[in-house]
């Protein structure tokens, strides 16, 4: 009786036990079979999930009995349930988003207590004239010289100027650049080269229709 009740635990323990299912699938709109990308495929109860990619395919590893949500901005909730008693090891399916249009109420924002007031402040408004206006006080003249001179390189003019460098660099490299060989050119190889040639061809050779 007590080997009976011994081999019946390992048993009854392997059949409460949840199936694992590789759940796959395609998440698509609803008026077409375009793939939704990024569109979360959630199990609220584990705690775990996924993201549909590109194509709006996705693959997660389930539970049998689990309930999965897939939801996406712009659309409503999607929630399937694996059957509890499902003997395959994989379940996939095509999921058809429903488009979720929201319409919010019109928010008009004002100052004022009523759209009135705030026209009749705006009529009275007064600006100040240029002249000993702060505006005029920042375009003056020796204050921009000022900081002309002392204002330090920003992130932009750092940029450029890493730039140009290493294209100047680049350019040396190739010998289209300036450089201390392309401009001397007795240390440029292909002055050389130039010179040696035309020393073959006799461009230097002295002619009849010469004066010299």
């Amino acid at each position: 009786m007590l080997g009976g009740l011994l081999l019946a635990a390992p048993k009854a323990h392997a059949q409460g036990k949840r199936r694992i299912i590789q759940f796959t699938g395609i998440v698509a709109t609803g008026d077409s079979l375009l793939g939704v990308p990024g569109a979360t495929v959630y199990v609220p109860k584990a705690g775990r999930g996924t993201a549909s990619n590109a194509y709006g395919y996705f693959s997660l590893a389930v539970l049998a009995g689990d309930s999965i949500i897939i939801r996406s901005l712009g659309y409503t909730n999607y929630v399937i349930v694996i059957p509890p008693d499902y003997q395959r090891l994989s379940y996939s399916v095509v999921v058809q988003l429903q488009e979720d249009a929201t319409m919010l109420g019109e928010v008009r924002v004002f100052p004022y207590t009523t759209e009135r007031d705030f026209k009749k402040a705006f009529l009275a408004l007064r600006l100040p004239t240029e002249r000993g206006s702060a505006a005029a006080a920042n375009l003056n003249e020796e204050l921009m010289n000022r900081i002309f001179r002392t204002q330090p390189m920003g992130a932009v003019a750092n940029f450029r100027q890493t730039m140009q460098q290493q294209q100047y660099n680049y350019d040396a490299r190739q010998g289209m650049g300036p450089s201390r060989y392309s401009n001397n050119p007795l240390l440029n190889p292909f002055s050389w080269l130039q010179l040696i040639q035309q020393v073959k061809r006799g461009e230097f050779k002295k002619k009849n229709t010469d004066d010299y």
